[in-house]
């Protein structure tokens, strides 16, 4: 079974590409220690059902998932999300999360 991590930041880019909005993702694990994966590690790890991520929202939980866009690239988006990742990139930047 996959471990599942909150993602507390992501660190965007300045790209309108749905595959490069998001640079790295990154929160703290259960010991108190900050993690930070990039896109393409995030992407591996859910594929691999290694790792689970998921973004806290006031109603709760939503689940990160593998989209791919019509060009056959892979993203990260929320469940909860349409085609663009909104709910990732509404999360604050990594370096302003401590």
């Amino acid at each position: 079974m996959a471990e599942r991590h909150r993602v507390r930041c992501v660190d965007k880019t300045e790209r309108v590409n749905l595959d490069e909005r998001i640079r790295r993702i990154g929160g703290t694990n259960s010991v108190g220690v900050n993690w930070r994966l990039t896109h393409e590690e995030a992407i591996a790890a859910i594929e691999a059902r290694r790792w689970d991520f998921y973004v806290e929202q006031p109603g709760g939980a939503v689940d990160v998932i593998v989209a791919t866009s019509r060009d056959g690239t892979k993203y990260l988006k929320t469940t909860a999300d349409a085609d663009e990742p909104s709910k990732l990139l509404a999360l604050p930047n990594c370096l302003q999360v401590r």
